[in-house]
């Protein structure tokens, strides 16, 4: 078997969860694949051996897992490095939430061995896919969680007009707009007073960012649709985030976003709901009365 791992270097934590993985898997027929950096950091503070790993230096690899270790922002930034190549990803937490990287420290070991066992299942997670009308490319033009539209460079809203397969939908006067995958409804959208969204419903959603109207509420919409967007702004430019990877635009270029022709695919526990996370993470439902 070959696992890739993905981290944050920058969690001081980091090295005492890698190193968990190297005695874990000593005596199997492992092969452990480490990010460039994480390599380095482990070869000269790990104080193990190396032997069995190799080296990840670009996105020409393969393994059968991946294990992204930080918070999502390390997940997001683990599902982009795996993009098409549909290697299940496990999220193991060292940050603070953490409603994709969900195992936490204590449970490592037993998510190690359902992995080795095979008794996980695997969530298919949609993607958004972003394009521009002046062929302005994006390194990584897919979004898990959102893409997000800012102003840029002014304290001054900006106007947003979104359109849905051809009719328009309304123009946003406001700090900004997200359109978020089911998947990120319990992140940057959640913040702006989006709705929670089971991550198999097939849905995007449109949450606008300290609209200047109080009655425009975030919107639902099917994934199957089209959104274009086109801004309007007093620096004649805006800012679009793909899961926090941004870009500056001309205020002329508008986007086009739909649904990407591949998933990401994420490991979960059996009997492992959706409703758990809510309930441990937020404590949706949770009546503290007594």
């Amino acid at each position: 078997m070959r696992i890739a791992v993905f981290g944050n270097i920058y969690r001081s934590v980091l090295l005492s969860h890698i190193l968990i993985l190297f005695e874990y898997f000593k005596d199997k027929e492992v092969k452990l694949l480490l990010d460039k950096e994480l390599f380095e950091l482990v070869r000269d503070h790990g104080n193990c051996s190396m032997d069995s790993t190799e080296i990840i230096e670009d996105d020409d690899f393969q393994a059968d897992i991946a294990l992204s270790i930080g918070g999502d922002g390390t997940f997001l930034n683990t599902a982009a490095r795996i993009g098409r190549k549909g290697i299940p990803i496990l999220g193991i937490n060292t940050g603070r939430l953490g409603f994709l990287a969900d195992v936490p420290n204590d449970e490592i070991i037993p998510a190690l061995n359902a992995i080795m066992s095979n008794k996980f299942s695997i969530e298919e997670r949609a993607l958004l896919f972003a394009e521009t009308s002046d062929g302005t490319t994006f390194k990584y033009p897919f979004a898990l969680n959102e893409v997000s539209v800012l102003k840029q460079d002014s304290s001054s809203m900006i106007s947003i007009t979104a359109s849905v397969n051809g009719q328009m939908v309304h123009t946003y006067h406001a700090d900004g707009l997200i359109l978020s995958t089911p998947t990120g409804s319990t992140a940057y959208s959640m913040s702006v007073g989006g709705p929670l969204v089971i991550p198999q419903t097939q849905n995007f959603i449109l949450s606008p960012i300290a609209s200047h109207s109080l009655n425009v509420r975030p919107l639902i919409i099917p994934d199957s649709w089209t959104i274009e967007l086109e801004v309007h702004s007093r620096s004649s430019c805006y800012l679009v985030a793909l899961d926090g990877r941004s870009k500056i635009l001309d205020q002329k270029t508008k986007l086009q976003i739909t649904k990407a022709d591949f998933s990401i695919k994420i490991i979960k526990e059996l009997n492992h709901t959706f409703f758990d996370t809510l309930k441990n993470k937020l404590m949706w439902g949770v009546d503290k009365r007594n």
